[in-house]
């Protein structure tokens, strides 16, 4: 007894060899993005400028700078608040491009453990 292949089910190695080359191009694409990212440099303020924090794509705090208008020695946690928020918000600034141009990349499909 012979088996029956399905019509067409010989496009399916090719179609499959396809879908393998379009991911591997994502990947390379992605990888890309990533060190592109990773080498960029974030800038963020809170105080009104007072505080400055520059970061790497990385996350890596490569600087921050303090008005000494902001450096009370009876308001330290004003001072705490405002380096939290300066950080938080480099943060979401390199998280948020990290999604936008993923998403160019992907076609807005969420890919999980990428990012």
């Amino acid at each position: 007894m012979r088996a029956r292949v399905p019509k067409g089910a010989g496009n399916n190695a090719q179609n499959m060899n396809t879908m393998i080359r379009q991911a591997q191009k994502m990947q390379d694409q992605i990888t890309e993005l990533q060190d592109d990212i990773e080498s960029r440099e974030f800038t963020a303020q809170a105080g009104g400028g007072a505080i400055e924090i520059v970061m790497t794509g990385k996350k890596t705090v490569k600087s921050l700078t303090i008005s000494k208008e902001v450096v009370d020695p009876e308001d330290v946690e004003m001072l705490q608040d405002l380096i939290i928020s300066v950080v938080n918000e480099a943060v979401a600034q390199i998280e948020q491009t990290t999604e936008d141009e993923m998403s160019k990349i992907t076609g807005g499909v969420s890919l999980p453990g990428l990012f």
